[in-house]
């Protein structure tokens, strides 16, 4: 079995990549695809992949999140979960995507996953 931190950064590398394909999913582009004929032109079927994609990273994510959920609890493996997702997507924008960053987005980031902590650890706190 995957050490449980290792499956909770996976899960959120995998909530990273969904969040991709899930951008680059075109609904229309798939119902334009003539299915009839696309064995013709594999290359048709290419608007099917973002599709897949989803589906894909959408499933690993819950796989892997839910093992290391068996020995991290809840909150904090949700709190870490999405502060790693959170931190992945801003760094993909401005790596890959040449989205600008400012010191304003990074200190609203830090805001946001500090606020996801913070909120996750009161929660926690709560029920015990």
């Amino acid at each position: 079995m995957i050490n449980p931190w290792i499956s909770l950064f996976l899960a959120s590398l995998m909530e990273v990549f969904w969040t991709y394909s899930l951008k680059a999913l075109n609904m229309q582009r798939i119902k334009d695809i003539d299915w009839l004929h696309s064995y013709a032109q594999p290359a048709t079927l290419l608007p099917v992949l973002p599709l897949l994609a989803y589906v894909g990273f959408g499933l690993a994510n819950v796989i892997f999140l839910s093992q290391a959920m068996r020995s991290i609890p809840t909150a904090t493996a949700y709190s870490a979960w999405m502060a790693l997702a959170v931190v992945g997507i801003k760094l993909v924008d401005v790596l890959y995507l040449k989205q600008s960053l400012s010191w304003q987005s990074v200190f609203f980031t830090a805001l946001i996953i500090i606020g996801v902590l913070g909120l996750r650890r009161v929660d926690g706190a709560a029920v015990h």
